[in-house]
């Protein structure tokens, strides 16, 4: 539970975002975050999500607001708004708006990503600075390439990292090289990404509007982002049908979808260790030679 004194922090943020005095009434924890404490927070001025941790050298908080933003400007779909991204006491806190969400991530939700892939600046792949997958850094440096961007600011460092905590998945450049020569000619649209999209990061409102939260955007590939969502599972056929219908896939879209989802796969072993090893080894041996 938050203490007084974070209780107090708390209220003057939000008075100053606000512009108004704000009094917490009640704080309740919100439950389904691996890394960041989670609460929502009763006051005088509504309702409010709040996010925590006490990392020292925290970036998170920043470029995840910066990423709710610009999702927030695709009208598919709601985003909660970004309140404050402060840091005081030791702690670091992102407040935003809170929305009452229920499960689901159908039909309302394909069309809505659609609509969000379509939104892109520009022939560049990347994002205006590097941001975070859960807390591992996700680099971002701008590249006309897809292939060198894929294989260069998302499975390198991923391979470096991992090997660094005792992987043991080989030589990295061979990997890369690899990579590079997989999606040497496809070259897509960059597309305005969630960036982590797994079902615990979509729901819908109480009017049935789709939501997206926690995203870890860039410009790229739109297909990673459906590459993600087959990863663990969890989302409706409607939701596949209903996005095929918005924008169509390329017909040879399953041909890269483990490799995308290997991106992911090795961030999470580079999170939680595990058994994700022995999958991102089993995927990258799949990788066609």
């Amino acid at each position: 539970m938050l203490a007084n004194n974070q209780r107090g922090f708390l209220e003057q943020c939000l008075g100053r975002a606000l512009k108004t005095e704000v009094s917490i009434q009640s704080i309740s924890p919100v439950s389904g975050g691996d890394i960041n404490g989670a609460w929502r927070l009763s006051t005088t001025a509504g309702c409010f999500f709040v996010k925590h941790n006490t990392q020292a050298e925290n970036q998170n908080f920043a470029t995840e607001a910066n990423s709710l933003r610009a999702l927030a400007r695709c009208e598919s779909m709601l985003v909660p708004r970004v309140i404050a991204c402060e840091r005081g006491q030791g702690d670091n806190y992102l407040l935003l708006e809170y929305l009452s969400l229920r499960p689901g991530n159908g039909s309302a939700l394909g069309k809505a990503l659609a609509c969000l892939h379509r939104q892109h600046t520009g022939e560049a792949y990347g994002w205006p600075e590097d941001n975070f997958i859960g807390r591992t850094v996700q680099r971002n440096k701008s590249m006309p390439s897809w292939a060198s961007f894929f294989a260069r600011c998302r499975i390198e460092p991923q391979l470096i990292l991992a090997n660094q905590r005792g992987a043991n998945l080989g030589e990295p450049e061979f990997w890369v090289v690899r990579v590079e020569a997989l999606l040497a000619n496809h070259q897509p649209e960059p597309s305005l990404l969630h960036g982590d999209l797994w079902a615990g990061n979509a729901a819908l409102s109480d009017k049935g509007e789709a939501v997206l939260f926690d995203p870890a955007s860039y410009y790229g590939d739109r297909e990673t982002d459906l590459a993600m969502t087959q990863l663990f599972g969890g989302f409706d056929h409607d939701f596949y049908r209903a996005y095929q219908a918005e924008w169509p896939l390329p017909t040879d879209c399953a041909q890269r979808q483990t490799l995308y989802q290997l991106y992911h796969v090795l961030n999470h072993f580079n999170l939680f260790g595990g058994f994700y090893r022995d999958r991102a080894l089993s995927m990258l041996e799949l990788l066609p030679g």
